[in-house]
């Protein structure tokens, strides 16, 4: 377990799923950390669950409550960890996605991770290890049928972290991404959901969709994508910078 007490860290969707996760990792390593979302009611009941956390809400896909955010957050102190995990996936045929699904996945995938990083990135820059890890997708790095829009954001984070880290290569901050295939998460079980209204397939069967590039064949645990962003919050990870790790159980990208 890493030492992290000289950092604060923010993680926006951080309420429930894999934020939730890595809030719970970041604290027990020693951070004061601030979770981020856009349902009070969610953050709440993580700061219930979690004494010591904070949170503070947010629409990362508006720039003055980024900035907001953000102010508040730094009662707190200086944000020197972000992890830009806030994220939506929507799906359609291309043929068949609309301009406002396009903006939408662009705005909250794509751009809330822009808006979120440019805002802390002075106070990160600042501090001794600074972290920025962008949790991304599978979806960034190869093409999934269906997924147009998802795909094109999650691979702009990429083309973004890698950007970021070069700026950063001079200073003691790095910025990686995470990659996750299909993970346990409520998203990954309202497309089931969905997949499951659309074909008339049984959970099991559309379950079956959703892993069968997965050759360890199941989803990815939350737990599993929390200690690879922990991993590259410790001081002795500055050497990896720029990097979209896949956490998927070896599927070929």
């Amino acid at each position: 377990m890493p030492d992290l007490s000289h950092h604060h860290a923010v993680v926006t969707g951080g309420g429930t799923g894999i934020g939730a996760a890595i809030a719970r990792d970041l604290l027990g390593a020693g951070a004061r950390v601030t979770i981020m979302g856009r349902r009070r009611e969610v953050l709440d009941a993580c700061v219930a669950s979690l004494p010591g956390l904070r949170a503070v809400p947010v629409d990362v896909t508006d720039e003055a409550s980024v900035e907001t955010a953000m102010a508040a957050a730094r009662e707190a102190g200086p944000v020197t960890i972000l992890v830009n995990n806030a994220g939506a996936a929507e799906t359609a045929p291309l043929a068949r996605t609309s301009t406002d699904l396009w903006q939408r996945m662009l705005a909250v995938n794509l751009t809330g991770t822009f808006l979120c990083t440019r805002a802390v990135l002075a106070d990160v820059i600042a501090a001794p290890g600074g972290r920025i890890v962008n949790v991304a997708s599978t979806s960034g790095l190869k093409g999934y049928a269906y997924t147009g829009a998802y795909a094109a954001a999650k691979h702009g984070v990429i083309g973004l972290t890698r950007t970021l880290a070069l700026e950063l290569a001079k200073t003691t901050a790095t910025a990686n991404a995470v990659c996750p295939g299909f993970a346990d998460t409520d998203l990954v079980d309202r497309s089931l959901d969905n997949v499951m209204a659309k074909t008339g397939l049984s959970r099991a069967d559309a379950l079956q969709q959703f892993v069968r590039d997965n050759p360890q064949q199941r989803l990815v645990t939350p737990e599993e994508v929390a200690a690879t962003v922990l991993w590259l919050c410790d001081p002795l990870s500055h050497s990896i910078n720029g990097q979209a790790i896949a956490v998927a159980g070896g599927e070929v990208m």
